[in-house]
């Protein structure tokens, strides 16, 4: 019988119940093909293989990350929850080590969902990544976090959760922003002053193949990571760069990512996008449980791979080179950016404009953080949706000091109750959330 290297953990959970609608790229066929080639293939025949069934995560396991508006309900549905139960399911798994590591293969997806959710933006409602982050946070007591995202799509929303926090490392690899949805991922996109350099952000060339995503991952990834030395590495695992992808430009492979994932080692990885539902998502996700698992994928080829034909030019080898430098210099620079970001006790306000393209939604948020050098920074987050409420989110966070903590219930007791539909309190210290209306 064939063995693993050690042990690794599987959840699937294709969501029968959820699609946007019948025909959208987004629909329950991305996993159901993938379940069928890995029945087929006999992976959970191997011994070391571990399948785990999702549960269903809480509102207070949302809470931890977001203000959903009006409520949790009017946000997800059953099959958000048990998307995100699937990732938790993974990540106790792994910290209790049951396993070493582990994949939740769920839908539907989260990387676009931001702090503040009043709908659907880019297929997500809920960000599943960032829920399982804060709940390992808060249940394990885990310091230091990285979370490093290989969707094609920037990945704003887990971007914008972690904006502030300097004890989450949060990398976005992604086809670049001006030729793409959403727009955003940017070298000079870095994080809020308490986090400068927290936040990398490597737009890609369309075009980019395997060669140009393994060079990123062992000339910036890896030697970010080393020095960051996280507890635990999350993989936002994408798989929409991949070469047949109806929605993405990039040239990437099954072999490129079960390699990408021999040299990441993520400790937890969850799927995010990936739409050529029959010629890439069964080899793609079949080439990264094996590489988890410590086992041969050299087999794992689409039928059609030719990889003169995916070769990439010696133009956009040059651009991924030049964004590399830049982004660890920027890297390098971390610390000296904090400095000058702002005098500590300082208010700094950004102000910034959303659009829900899944729900048609615009929303305005006026942010107002602390400058702090001992923390992340408590923040408010004024955010008014059209259609929809307007409400204000205080956020404490979960390394505050005490200067950080005052000033968040500052923040929460002078809010003008009647200007708002709803002020929330989200007390990471505490693990606690309140509601004033």
């Amino acid at each position: 019988m064939l063995k693993a290297s050690h042990k690794t953990g599987l959840v699937f959970f294709p969501a029968f119940d959820w699609a946007i609608d019948p025909t959208h790229p987004e629909r329950e066929e991305r996993l159901l093909y993938t379940q069928d080639q890995v029945t087929e293939e006999g992976v959970f025949d191997i011994q070391g293989i571990v399948e785990y069934k999702p549960e269903l995560i809480s509102n207070e396991d949302i809470r931890r990350t977001h203000f959903c508006v009006p409520d949790e309900q009017s946000v997800t549905t059953e099959s958000h929850l048990i998307s995100g139960g699937g990732a938790k399911a993974i990540a106790d798994a792994v910290m209790q080590k049951e396993v070493k590591n582990g994949f939740a293969l769920v839908r539907p997806p989260g990387h676009h969902s931001m702090r503040v959710s009043h709908g659907g933006r880019g297929f997500c409602h809920i960000n599943i990544e960032a829920v399982m982050v804060e709940y390992i946070r808060s249940r394990y007591g885990v310091k230091r976090i990285a979370i490093v995202d290989t969707d094609c799509h920037h990945g704003d929303g887990t971007d914008d959760i972690f904006w502030h926090d300097p004890d989450v490392l949060f990398i976005s690899l992604h086809q670049d922003g001006r030729t793409m949805y959403p727009g955003t991922g940017f070298t000079g996109e870095l994080g809020g002053p308490n986090a400068k350099g927290s936040n990398l952000n490597i737009p890609l060339p369309p075009g980019t193949s395997t060669e140009g995503y393994l060079y990123v991952i062992r000339n910036c990834v890896l030697p970010v990571l080393d020095a960051f030395k996280p507890d635990i590495v999350v993989n936002s695992a994408g798989q929409d760069n991949h070469y047949t992808d109806p929605l993405t430009n990039m040239n990437f492979s099954a072999q490129g990512y079960a390699q990408l994932t021999t040299l990441l080692k993520p400790d937890i990885a969850v799927l995010e996008g990936g739409y050529a539902i029959e010629g890439a998502l069964p080899y793609v996700n079949l080439g990264i449980i094996l590489a988890m698992a410590g086992l041969d994928y050299t087999g794992v080829v689409e039928p059609d791979y030719d990889p003169d034909r995916l070769k990439q030019s010696v133009s956009i080898t040059d651009k991924i080179k030049k964004t590399v430098d830049q982004v660890n210099a920027y890297w390098s620079q971390r610390e000296q950016m904090r400095e000058k970001a702002g005098t500590p006790g300082d208010i700094l306000v950004r102000h910034r404009e959303i659009f829900y393209d899944t729900d048609n939604i615009f929303e305005r948020q006026k942010e107002k953080i602390r400058v702090c050098r001992d923390c992340g920074g408590s923040f408010q987050l004024d955010s008014k949706a059209t259609p929809g409420r307007h409400v204000l989110g205080v956020h404490i966070p979960i390394n505050a000091c005490d200067a950080c903590k005052e000033k968040g219930y500052e923040f929460y007791d002078r809010a003008d109750t009647d200007k708002y539909h709803r002020v929330y309190l989200q007390d990471r210290p505490k693990d606690s959330y309140e509601i004033k209306e």
